[in-house]
């Protein structure tokens, strides 16, 4: 124990900068427990989309839509689901929803503000579009 405070009073900005990593994983891990909104990974996805009718929902720009995206998604971008501008996926608040983006970073926020827009069942794909394809899983062009 002696040793430990000898170390914490000789390398105080190091103990810190501990602590706050240890309670930015503590507060990462107790948010993405409690949340609504779950990351599923690539295999939950394709069960969802084949047995439950899952609807894909890309949240990357158009032209990058274009070059590759999930059979049968529906292009979204943040800012019109955070306008409430929904289109043809207000049709479905009773499938399950996968939110999915180009890396699997961004799509927590549009995937949180469709669970407050009445969404049941919202899910966001892990590692995005880029896991997607790492795996050699299919992707259509064009629309």
């Amino acid at each position: 124990m002696q040793e430990i405070m000898q170390f914490v009073s000789r390398h105080p900005i190091l103990c810190v900068a501990w602590i706050g990593l240890l309670a930015a994983v503590l507060f990462t891990t107790f948010k993405g427990i409690t949340s609504k909104v779950k990351v599923i990974t690539r295999g939950e996805a394709t069960r969802l989309i084949n047995k439950e009718e899952a609807v894909v929902v890309d949240l990357r720009q158009r032209d990058d839509f274009r070059k590759g995206h999930i059979a049968g998604a529906i292009n979204l971008l943040p800012a019109e689901i955070k306008a409430n501008n929904l289109g043809e996926l207000d049709k479905h608040k009773d499938k399950p929803i996968i939110v999915v983006d180009g890396g699997g970073v961004q799509a927590q926020e549009p995937a949180n503000t469709l669970v407050k827009a009445g969404f049941e069942k919202v899910t966001v794909l892990k590692d995005g579009i880029s896991g997607w394809s790492g795996e050699n899983l299919p992707l259509v062009r064009g629309k």
